[in-house]
């Protein structure tokens, strides 16, 4: 049987973004429930990418599709828990990025949750594959931590 793989620790992460929980994150078994973590790493990603202008969601000219997500869990998290996203890259292509996320709940060391979603950008009109563009892919650069 494999090793049960272990939380990340906020050192493996490039960046981070603060979060927060809100009051209907609360599933019936009194924590968050699954559901939340991937809109917590697309808030995380997008806002990210937004804050430095890299992105408008009703402009920009590319911008990335998800065509792959995944999900691990390692602790409970709950309103009202802060929550702090650590971003990295661990694979930057022509026109793919893998990002990766650590989802730490207060003030905790290891992730509570580690996911990673994989972003194909398109053009905005047909939405067939690009390049990422130069400046997103500069940013996304310093997020590569291996």
């Amino acid at each position: 049987m494999a090793d049960r793989p272990t939380a990340p620790n906020r050192a493996d992460f490039a960046e981070f973004y603060p979060l927060q929980t809100r009051w209907n994150d609360n599933d019936t078994y009194g924590h968050m429930n699954n559901v939340v973590h991937y809109a917590l790493f697309d808030t995380a990603v997008n806002g990210w990418l937004i804050e430095r202008g890299l992105l408008d969601p009703l402009t920009s000219p590319a911008f990335g599709l998800v065509v792959e997500t995944g999900c691990r869990y390692f602790g409970e998290m709950q309103f009202p828990d802060r929550v702090t996203a650590g971003l990295r890259v661990a694979h930057l292509g022509k026109s793919s990025v893998r990002m990766e996320l650590g989802l730490f709940r207060n003030d905790e060391e290891r992730a509570s949750a580690e996911g990673f979603f994989v972003h194909v950008y398109v053009e905005r009109k047909g939405h067939r594959p690009t390049a990422i563009p130069d400046d997103i892919r500069e940013a996304l650069a310093m997020l590569q931590t291996r």
